[in-house]
């Protein structure tokens, strides 16, 4: 695959250049998923993934990675597993989004979609900011999850009890055939 890059919204005007995963990269994702997400497991809507063993597009700076994004693709609509930007505010949960996003549309997604918790403040206006809307909140989902994963925490970002998942999705309009 090639290799896309991307400006990122930074005072330094560097450059993100956005690989997909491949194979010498899954014991670096594995190693950075049991750091981020406490566990090599993420549950979403009762299903756990690993996001290692997923598709997805890491972020380089300079040669150093500083985010990964991770997804899944079933009947026609892509859900993102994972996004997180290990270098913030500069342009890299933008720019692997956009990639996903990209990738979903080559696939003839129409619907991208993610699930995150009650207490992800930050990522609810990340992910509106760039065109997504909140189509579902399922209350106190979270403790079906920990069911599966008990290490979800049970206190999140600024001091907010992590009960709800909230999904939000975005229509990608691919058409295909036209």
């Amino acid at each position: 695959m090639q290799t896309t890059e991307r400006a990122a919204a930074s005072k330094s005007s560097s450059v993100l250049e956005i690989k997909p995963v491949g194979e010498e990269h899954r014991e670096w994702l594995n190693q950075k998923m049991k750091e981020i997400w406490s566990g090599r497991f993420v549950v979403t809507r009762g299903v756990a993934y690993e996001p290692a063993k997923l598709p997805g597009f890491i972020a380089y700076e300079r040669g150093i990675p500083v985010g990964v994004a991770t997804y899944h693709i079933s009947d026609a609509e892509c859900e993102l597993i994972t996004l997180d930007a290990l270098s913030q505010w500069h342009g890299v949960g933008t720019a692997l989004i956009e990639s996903v996003e990209e990738e979903a549309r080559k696939q003839a997604c129409s619907r991208m979609w993610m699930i995150t918790t009650n207490d992800n403040i930050d990522g609810l206006r990340f992910y509106q900011r760039r065109g997504y809307v909140m189509c579902a909140v399922h209350i106190n989902a979270i403790d079906q999850s920990r069911k599966i994963k008990p290490t979800i925490p049970l206190v999140g970002n600024y001091g907010i009890e992590i009960r709800d998942e909230i999904e939000l999705e975005k229509y990608l309009w691919c058409w295909i055939g036209w």
